[in-house]
């Protein structure tokens, strides 16, 4: 008995359906902002993130009451500088 191509074409193109799908989903979930809430008396937390291009990003984080802007996914991640503190 031998398999027959178009079984295996069918299930290589659901595989790649199934894994799209997947992955479709899971950027709307982080397009429309689903994230978990930050803790209360929580330190740290990412505020913005923007990506510059498809490797790097740039991110500012508060802590303690202060932001940082961090930028990641180069060869290596760097702080680019801690912002000044808002008037109140």
């Amino acid at each position: 008995m031998t398999p027959d191509i178009s079984h295996w074409l069918t299930a290589a193109a659901s595989l790649l359906a199934v894994i799209g799908l997947v992955l479709l989903g899971a950027r709307l979930l982080r397009a429309s902002g689903f994230a978990p809430a930050a803790k209360p008396g929580a330190r740290l937390g990412v505020q913005e993130t923007l990506a510059i291009d498809p490797r790097r990003r740039l991110v500012l984080v508060r802590c303690d009451g202060r932001e940082v802007l961090l930028l990641t996914g180069g060869t290596q991640d760097q702080v680019v500088g801690w912002l000044p503190e808002r008037a109140a």
